[in-house]
């Protein structure tokens, strides 16, 4: 189940700029020019979700019948083949290896690199484990490829892909935002209003952000957090795209974003110049932690450590106690990861409402995941409240991303 990509594409409306209705049907001319390009692309079926008003989804299933592997063989990047599992074609950075009479224009099938072995511009047949994801056409030559000093652009079109998903490049930037659907219930449960004061503790690369900016309708201030430089500069540039305008991003460990009690403001507006911020600064928080990542897909392969699996339930908490000292009293707190530990979701839950007896939790709004599991120190009606996404039957009941709403009662 893991290793297979998502049987729906799900975007998100910039609604505050544009109607849904609008960028439907500018996806709709999307989807048929690509069809034009892609033979084994059938019409594909759009819809507008029925209980979120700001999503489309568009199905993106296992092609049917398969394609076949060609004669001629291309190995990409791991990372590489699973972009090509969502609709990417191969850009010539991802490209390892390819058959050496592989001409433009030619047929040929695309392999990713399972275990990292393939050496970049080999010309022998690779025999170490691989994915097969699919068929295309060379946009350039093998010599073009391997003798370019930067090799650039589209090296394979992807005619025929495993999946039939939508293809991401080219996608009209500024009206839709690819999110995966529970992201976008936990900005929709986070309900944040027009003018209020919004931190965003773990934001980049900036979907939760830009999606707590339209529902606020781009008034308020809303704080995106992130220790990374280069990763919190693609919220700014997420920002620019959507024309969103309240954000305002800080490199920051969110372990250190409070800060000390007799560091007081006159203004709210003031004490937001830079973290850190003093306790009880924002109406609302949204903490998608930092995890383990197991329930994003498709994963060809995990080369995590044990030892960096086990270290994300503490690194969580420390971030989680911050966000409680900087929710207001009556405020919401969202807390959501994108993996599958019970340790990093129900664990997390049961730490928090023993250590910090002011917090509540309640009902969300929308549900549409399945309940949480019943664990020691959570009582099962307690689990019902939790939101648990889109793991198959055979594995239980359908879950995989996580999401659990608390109010500050202090």
């Amino acid at each position: 189940w893991l290793t297979s990509s998502p049987s729906w594409t799900v975007l998100r409306v910039n609604s505050h700029r544009f109607t849904r209705q609008e960028a439907k049907s500018r996806l709709r001319s999307f989807l048929a020019e690509h069809r034009k390009t892609h033979e084994g692309c059938a019409a594909s079926t759009m819809l507008e979700h029925p209980v979120l008003d700001d999503t489309l989804m568009v199905a993106s299933p296992r092609a049917d019948p398969p394609p076949e592997p060609t004669k001629m063989q291309v190995i990409v990047g791991l990372q590489c083949g699973v972009a090509v599992l969502r609709g990417a074609d191969v850009f010539a950075p991802g490209v390892l290896a390819m058959d050496p009479a592989v001409q433009k224009g030619d047929a040929v099938s695309v392999f990713a690199d399972i275990e990292g072995l393939c050496r970049r511009g080999l010309t022998k047949p690779f025999d170490g484990p691989t994915q097969y994801v699919g068929n295309g056409h060379a946009s350039l030559s093998r010599y073009a490829l391997f003798h370019a000093e930067q090799p650039s652009g589209v090296a394979i079109s992807m005619t025929t892909p495993l999946y039939t998903s939508l293809p991401l490049s080219g996608l009209h930037a500024d009206m839709l935002f690819p999110q995966n659907l529970p992201s976008i219930v936990a900005c929709h449960v986070l309900a944040p209003r027009p003018g209020e004061t919004v931190l965003d503790m773990c934001a980049a690369p900036g979907g939760k952000t830009t999606h707590i900016a339209s529902l606020m309708k781009d008034r308020g201030i809303i704080v995106a957090l992130d220790k990374s430089a280069a990763r919190l500069k693609r919220v700014d540039e997420n920002c620019k795209k959507l024309d969103i305008h309240c954000v305002r991003s800080f490199v920051c460990d969110a372990r250190k974003s409070v800060a000390s009690p007799s560091a007081e403001c006159s203004t709210v507006s003031a004490s937001l110049v830079a973290p850190p911020f003093p306790p009880e600064s924002f109406d609302r928080v949204l903490l998608d932690a930092p995890c383990s990542a197991l329930g994003q897909r498709p994963q060809i392969r995990n080369k995590m450590p044990l030892k960096e699996l086990l270290s994300f339930p503490t690194y969580q908490r420390h971030i989680f106690a911050k966000a409680v000292e900087l929710l207001r009293p009556g405020g919401v707190l969202v807390y959501c990861t994108c993996t599958l530990t019970l340790e990093e979701n129900e664990g997390a839950v049961v730490w928090a409402l023993a250590q910090f007896p002011s917090l509540t939790l309640v009902s969300q709004d929308p549900h549409l995941g399945q309940p949480g599991y019943v664990v020691d120190g959570l009582e099962p009606q307690q689990a019902k409240l939790l939101q648990r996404f889109a793991l198959p039957a055979a594995l239980g009941p359908r879950r995989s991303g996580f999401l659990p709403e608390a109010i500050n009662t202090h």
